[in-house]
């Protein structure tokens, strides 16, 4: 008789540690559904990058020198530079300028190192392409500036949470403040 109140001792336990479990699982999905949610409807509404952003690159043809800076630096040997030298003039003069970004790993460092500054990053994100030969730019369309998200009239922007000042989220619907816990 022992053993049977003994076993219906353990089972009860087990029961109510269970039951313990079910129930810290159900607090946490009610927390999260008291929440607002930051789900964005993306085509109509995007993020606005940070400053910092390295997004595609933007060339510009008539400020580039040739001088193969950026190949040298860039971790994967990324640009094709092709120039020819003109000997009256003893320098050398471009002739295209060519990135792939289904390769570029955006570390920045052609940006960096660029000594005449053609080169700079951009907020463009949008790099998608059916075929990968597509992501691969010459020197027009790598010398097309994308319209900025916060400036395109057919877009709402919203403002990345990571890239606020400390303390405060403004987005349309929601006011909240932050605080720092450190």
């Amino acid at each position: 008789m022992s053993s049977i109140i003994s076993g219906f001792q353990e089972y009860s336990k087990e029961a109510l540690r269970a039951a313990r479990y079910i129930g810290q699982g159900f607090a946490v999905t009610l927390d999260h559904m008291n929440r607002t949610a930051i789900t964005i409807q993306y085509p109509y509404e995007k993020l606005i990058p940070s400053e910092r952003f390295r997004g595609r690159i933007h060339f510009e043809f008539d400020k580039c020198i040739a001088c193969e800076v950026c190949v040298r630096v860039c971790p994967i040997n990324l640009p094709v530079v092709d120039w020819e030298f003109q000997r009256p003039m003893k320098k050398k003069q471009l002739k295209s300028y060519s990135i792939d970004f289904g390769v570029c790993i955006f570390c920045g460092n052609c940006v960096e190192y660029c000594p005449t500054n053609c080169l700079s990053m951009t907020e463009e994100y949008e790099l998608s392409a059916y075929n990968r030969h597509e992501l691969n730019y010459d020197q027009t369309a790598l010398g097309r500036l994308p319209v900025s998200a916060a400036k395109d009239p057919m877009i709402q922007p919203v403002l990345s949470l990571g890239y606020l000042d400390k303390g405060v989220i403004n987005s349309p619907n929601d006011t909240r403040t932050i605080t720092d816990h450190s």
